[in-house]
């Protein structure tokens, strides 16, 4: 069977990914980070930021609201505060979605240990 590539999916990224992948300066990333509750990233022991798929996901609204929709960041605090339930559902299918991977790769480990001890 030949070696099909996927996509890797990483569980932290940096603030330097996050800013690269939305073409800013990570000093906006995180202004973002100070001015919209949604976004909390965890720290590691020397204080690195290290952002969430979910973080991700808020930053394509908040970056969607101000830099395509030209909203102002107190517009786009009132139209997230108004729509919590809908972002929050969208991260609810997210996480859905890690739980199914999870599982999966699960499988494949408790397959792959069995092959092991067969050998």
């Amino acid at each position: 069977m030949p070696y099909k590539e996927t996509d890797i999916v990483k569980l932290f990224y940096s603030i330097g990914e996050v800013a690269e992948m939305f073409d800013v300066n990570t000093s906006l990333i995180r202004f973002w980070e100070g001015e919209f509750d949604i976004i909390k990233p965890k720290k590691n022991k020397k204080g690195n930021r290290l952002f969430t798929k979910e973080d991700i996901d808020n930053f394509k609204v908040i970056y969607n609201l101000v830099k395509e929709q030209g909203l102002t960041l107190e517009g786009a605090k009132k139209y997230l505060k108004e729509n919590r339930k809908v972002v929050k559902h969208e991260s609810k299918i997210e996480k859905n979605q890690f739980a199914e991977i999870e599982n999966k790769l699960k499988a494949i480990k408790s397959r792959l240990i069995d092959l092991g001890s067969k050998l």
